[in-house]
This record gives structure tokens, C-alpha cells and sequence, in this order.
């Protein structure tokens, strides 16, 4: 007797090839930034899927899932870090390392959380790349400043709500290299904050500074789309409270915005 599973997995396997993808070779000397999406394996993409399959040298990030890392089997592992507050290489080390592994004539993976390009350091690495004359491609991924919206029940734009969303990163948030919050505040657009977990509390009051009504729906996303995921929904006004209370930390996603609300009346509770 055939079990559910295998016939899932043959369901899966027919699925892929009635898809016809044919996936790019990478070839030794290569260097391929990829995006892992938010933490889901299932939000891999097929062409950073296939690229794992060949490499054999992965640096990726601390917020790539073990599951993920797990299908470079051929590929030696370099750690690289960048997760806020702890140990991580300088992205100079990063860098250097890239270009010496590309030399060596390996076939290199950089494997980012969410998309490279989106907060993720990607461009400066492909910069450094190309200033090197390494050969490289940039492998899209989810990013999740969108995807765990979705994963959560928050609707990125909402007729009759927004126009538009503003992605911006709170870590110089109450520095002299800080934002102009008000002047975001003033669009009465959704903002997603990324890396603004430890300036949360800042970031809030400065969005009220600049307008917002404190009775703005607001919410902190942890560790979306993983087993791990944890929300919380308040206002502007209570969320830092609301979100230590609950003991969120990092990584996690500030969300400021009427689109939160649709979250409660998605699921029927408003």
C-alpha cells in the first residue's frame, strides 16, 4: 500500500516538472546572493532551492533557518552572523571572504534572510563583487517586510486604507543618522519598520511627534512564518509597552498603520 506521503511527494514531483524550470548552472569562480525569504522553508524559491543543491561554499546569515542551511549538504559552511546584538563578521570580512572563496574556483552561495537587496547589505556586497571582477547573480527572495504581513493576516495595501507602504529601518533611530519621522508620519501611510525592535519606544514617540494619532493601530511581528512566530497588536501609542510586556525581542517587525486593523477584521473579530 502506497502511504499519503509518497503520494504527496509524487503529486509534488509531477507539480515541478509539468512546471518545465530549468534552473541556471552556477559555475565555479561564481558568486550567487541569495534571499531565504522570511524562515518558512516553504518560502524558498525554486531557483535559491536549486542554487543550494550545487554550491560548495555557503556563508550565510543567523537568520536563516537550519533547514534551509541543511540542503547545501555539499557546500562548506561559513557563518557570518548579522543578527542584532550579537557576535557577527565585519562586513568587510564578509566581503574579502566572498572574493577569496570565488578565486579559489568554489561555487558560492550568500544566503541572506528575506531578499539581499532589502535591508540586507546586498548591494554593497554586489558592489564589491563587480569592483573585483567576481562574476555574480542576485537570486530574489521574499522579504519580509511583505511576507510576514501576509502571514499574519495584515494586508500589505487595502483599498480605501493606503497607497502606499514606506519600508524604512529603525537601528539609527534616536541618532544623529535618524530618519525624519514626522515627516513619515505626515504621509498617513503604513509604515513597516525593520531592525527597530531595541528603538522601539523611540520610534513610537517620534511617530506621534509627527502627527499620527495615538489611537493608530500598530503591531510587532516576531519571527514570522517559523514555529516561533509571536504578535502583538496594540495602538501607537501602547505598543512598546504592550510588546515588552510580552517579552518580544529579535528579530521582529514594527508595523504602524490602518492595515493592521484589517488583521481583526480578516479572522471575524471586528
Amino acid at each position: 500500500m502506497v502511504s499519503e506521503g509518497t503520494k504527496e511527494n509524487g503529486r509534488l514531483e509531477q507539480a515541478l516538472a509539468r512546471l518545465n524550470f530549468k534552473p541556471r548552472r552556477l559555475e565555479p569562480g561564481h558568486v550567487w546572493l541569495a534571499g531565504a525569504g522570511p524562515g518558512d522553508p516553504g518560502c524558498l524559491t525554486l531557483e535559491v532551492l536549486a542554487a543550494l543543491a550545487e554550491a560548495d561554499a555557503l556563508v550565510y546569515d543567523a537568520l536563516v533557518s537550519p533547514d534551509i542551511v541543511a540542503v547545501a549538504e555539499r557546500a562548506e559552511l561559513f557563518y557570518a552572523g548579522k543578527r542584532g546584538g550579537q557576535p557577527s563578521m565585519k562586513q568587510d570580512d564578509i566581503t574579502a571572504l566572498l572574493v577569496r572563496l570565488a578565486r579559489e574556483g568554489r561555487r558560492v552561495i550568500r544566503l541572506k534572510g528575506g531578499d539581499p537587496y532589502i535591508f540586507g547589505r546586498g548591494g554593497e556586497e554586489a558592489l564589491a563583487l563587480a569592483r573585483e571582477n567576481i562574476p555574480f547573480r542576485v537570486l530574489p527572495g521574499l522579504t519580509s517586510g511583505l511576507s510576514a504581513l501576509a502571514a499574519t493576516g495584515i494586508p500589505a495595501t487595502m483599498r480605501g486604507i493606503n497607497k502606499a507602504v514606506i519600508l524604512v529601518t529603525g537601528h539609527a533611530a534616536g541618532t544623529d543618522d535618524d530618519l525624519d519621522w514626522a515627516a513619515i508620519a505626515r504621509t498617513g501611510q503604513p509604515v513597516v519598520v525593520y531592525m527597530g525592535m531595541a528603538n522601539l519606544p523611540i520610534i513610537a514617540a517620534s511617530i506621534l511627534e509627527g502627527g499620527l494619532p495615538p489611537s493608530t493601530p500598530a503591531a510587532v511581528i516576531v519571527a514570522a512564518t517559523t514555529p516561533q512566530e509571536r504578535i502583538v497588536v496594540a495602538t501607537l501609542a501602547t505598543i512598546a509597552e504592550e510588546a515588552a510586556a510580552a517579552g518580544l525581542s529579535s528579530p521582529a517587525l514594527i508595523v504602524v498603520g490602518g492595515i493592521v486593523a484589517m488583521r481583526a477584521a480578516l479572522a471575524g473579530e471586528a
